[in-house]
């Protein structure tokens, strides 16, 4: 029988309680408020934090806190990624950015999700579905990413879109739902 974290990360319904999630959510806590703590001449210590935290990270890395995250370790980014301020990603499963991405202050990336059921729902499991970011793609202020969700390389998330469905490569996505409004 699988493990309830072997159940998460392959999205299926797991309960969040299980004693191993709720000690490897607060070993990322605890990672997540030592690198929140950190001055900003510390871009050493913070990278090193970083590297602990995530499942991978490419070179040159920039993450202005406060960050927020579930587990980190399913979180993995590419070369000369850059995240700014109040960036939350709930990793319950796999969360990848490609190189070269940007994501603006307020960003939130979602991969946990519950029931539509509320029998179902306030019985407490969960699931998750992973999040695809490709190469070059920028994550305007305030976006939200849900569950599921795949961006394509080159493409643009104004601020404040609610991206609930995939988007193509170079293209400019707005609104809530995030809409495509123009090719790049």
């Amino acid at each position: 029988m699988p493990s309830e974290k072997e159940k998460m990360l392959a999205g299926e319904m797991y309960d969040p309680h299980d004693p191993t999630l709720v000690e490897e959510r607060r070993d990322a806590r605890r990672l997540t408020a030592e690198f929140n703590a950190t001055a900003a001449d510390e871009a050493d210590r913070r990278e090193s934090l970083l590297r602990d935290l995530f499942g991978s990270v490419g070179e040159n890395p920039h993450v202005e806190p406060p960050f927020r995250c579930d587990y980190g370790y399913n979180v993995h980014v590419g070369d000369d990624f850059a995240a700014n301020f109040d960036c939350v990603i709930l990793d319950v499963c796999r969360v990848e950015f490609g190189d070269d991405c940007m994501v603006a202050p307020g960003v939130h990336v979602y991969t946990a999700t519950h029931p539509l059921d509320a029998e179902e729902r306030v019985a407490g499991e969960e699931y998750g579905k992973p999040v695809t970011v490709g190469d070059r793609v920028w994550l305007g202020g305030g976006a939200i990413v849900n569950p599921g969700v795949t961006i394509g390389d080159d493409s643009v998330v104004a601020s404040g879109a609610v991206v609930t469905r995939d988007v193509p490569s170079d293209v400019l996505v707005q609104g809530n739902p995030a809409e495509v409004v123009k090719e790049l």
